[in-house]
């Protein structure tokens, strides 16, 4: 059937008379039709959002633990790209093309910068039951040599089932500054005094939401917001780090501890718990200077008020979702797509592209821009010893397949689906399982093509059947990490690691 005869159902007669106009009104077959917010968070480590231990300060974060499920064995990738094309998927990143990120094109078939059409993700997926499908912030899923104007654009969102986009491309972007995207478009940055590019992507989701409600308020919704906080380059306005002045002066070694404590206390972690031993190259907080004390501390004042500043934004589409009426069908979730990073080295960088070719910032060159982190004239990064608290009780970072880079934040609100309130679930599971669990509540099974593609089955668990049970078993036994020669292994409940050393 050709595209202009498709869902007619009436008469075509010799005459007018004889014939009869006629079209099916499009309908889902779902079961249920819920809308979908999915927050995604840059390398933001286990412990460095207030209900999983941190003492930075994150509400609305807060307020989906407290009236949705926290889960607190939840896993993803050690990298960005490979994680988000786990997610939206329901695949595996090596089997679809993005076994690195896309800016580590290796050649072969398994890391070629971009996801594979035989993985059709969710937008594509729920683009054709009836859902507007949108995206914002970072995209990070084709390959970076795709990304200029001259394309190809066959990556791009709206190239892969999104209808709208707003946001950046690659893998970090100047949040004072951002090379900006709509749609198929480079564009300037809006000329807003004081521009951030947090607030900016929630200022255009939240539009999107109120024009589509006034437009058709039964339509269903799926909206990928991707912060680039926490990822370098920690920008924020001045007033959120200053807030958390003097906080953590007394270094991440006591923090680790606090974080621990409060972990347990929360009953997140069980009261057995230990610390994993401190990773090797972060010094002991108490052998460092008075200087080196101050910048390191200011350094992780300007990262708390990032994510502070982050959870307001994130209180703001919450607080749209409200005013909308939508909150009771939404399914919010909100993940981390790594654990905390390590680039920033033993004192951190005012300028962390200087880190990148090889020529990090003295101490003392910290020390004399320390005013302006945060700041437009900065591009920083925390000490690894920061990180190394962010990924609380864990081992190692971003980048390794230990739980320090792999176990994330994982969090589920959906008041007309979910009865349990402020539960923790400890089931195993991994970014892959998420797109799984929203087919099945849903009731959609996996097409056999997708835009005419043939599609390969799932790779992921659902974990539908634990959202109102908290001892449902699993049903996962098998999950692998792998990036860059380090690798993992997690079989039921038992769990083999590597940390591949480069040859050099």
């Amino acid at each position: 059937m050709m595209e202009h005869d498709k869902y007619f159902n009436g008469v075509i007669g010799r005459t007018f008379e004889d014939s009869t106009a006629s079209w099916i009104t499009k309908s889902s077959e779902l079961k249920q039709s819920p809308n979908i917010v999915m927050i995604v968070l840059d390398d933001v480590g286990y412990s460095q959002l207030g209900c999983y231990g941190s003492d930075i300060e994150t509400p609305a974060l807060d307020s989906l633990a407290d009236e949705g499920l926290r889960y607190a064995n939840f896993h993803v990738t050690p990298l960005c790209s490979p994680t988000r094309t786990c997610l939206l998927t329901g695949r595996n990143h090596h089997s679809v093309g993005m076994g690195r990120v896309t800016e580590m094109n290796n050649g072969f078939p398994n890391t070629r910068g971009f996801v594979s059409r035989e993985a059709a993700n969710l937008a594509e997926l729920l683009r054709p039951q009836g859902y507007q499908t949108l995206a914002a912030g970072k995209w990070h899923l084709n390959s970076i040599d795709d990304t200029s104007p001259a394309g190809s654009y066959d990556h791009w969102p709206l190239q892969r089932g999104f209808d709208r986009f707003y946001g950046f491309l690659a893998g970090e972007t100047n949040q004072w500054n951002p090379e900006l995207v709509m749609g198929n478009e480079r564009i300037e940055q809006p000329p807003v005094e004081d521009y951030h590019l947090s607030e900016d992507i929630v200022d255009q989701s939240c539009k999107w939401l109120r024009q589509l409600t006034s437009a058709d308020p039964d339509k269903p919704f799926f909206l990928y917001l991707t912060f680039a906080a926490g990822h370098s380059p920690h920008h924020v306005p001045r007033e959120f780090a200053d807030k958390y002045k003097g906080q953590f002066d007394d270094g991440w070694d006591v923090a680790r501890d606090k974080i621990l404590a409060r972990q347990k206390a929360s009953a997140l972690l069980p009261d057995d718990q230990r610390l994993a031993p401190r990773n090797s190259g972060v010094q002991l907080w108490d052998e460092l200077s008075t200087d080196e004390q101050r910048l390191a501390a200011r350094f992780e004042e300007v990262f708390a008020g990032f994510m502070d500043h982050t959870d307001v934004q994130i209180a703001r589409l919450l607080d749209q979702l409200d005013a909308l009426g939508k909150r009771d069908d939404t399914i919010v979730i909100a993940i981390s797509d790594n654990g905390a990073a390590s680039l920033g080295g033993p004192h951190g960088s005012y300028h962390h592209l200087r880190s990148r070719i090889g020529n990090p910032p003295t101490v003392e060159e910290n020390l004399d821009r320390i005013d302006d982190l945060g700041g437009p004239l900065s591009y920083p990064i925390y000490p690894s010893g920061w990180a190394m608290a962010g990924n609380t009780p864990f081992k190692r970072y971003k980048g390794n397949t230990y739980s320090g880079g792999v176990r994330a934040p994982l969090l589920i609100r959906w008041p007309a689906g979910i009865k349990a309130k402020g539960e923790i679930r400890r089931q195993f599971y991994h970014a892959v399982d998420v797109t799984p669990t929203l087919l099945d509540l849903m009731g959609l099974d996996l097409p056999s093509h997708v835009n005419g593609v043939e599609q390969i089955p799932l790779h992921g668990t659902s974990m539908a059947h634990t959202l109102n049970d908290n001892d449902a078993d699993t049903k996962k036994n098998i999950q692998y990490f792998e990036t860059v020669g380090q690798r993992a292994i997690w079989y039921e409940g038992w769990k083999a690691v590597t940390l591949g050393a480069r040859e050099t």
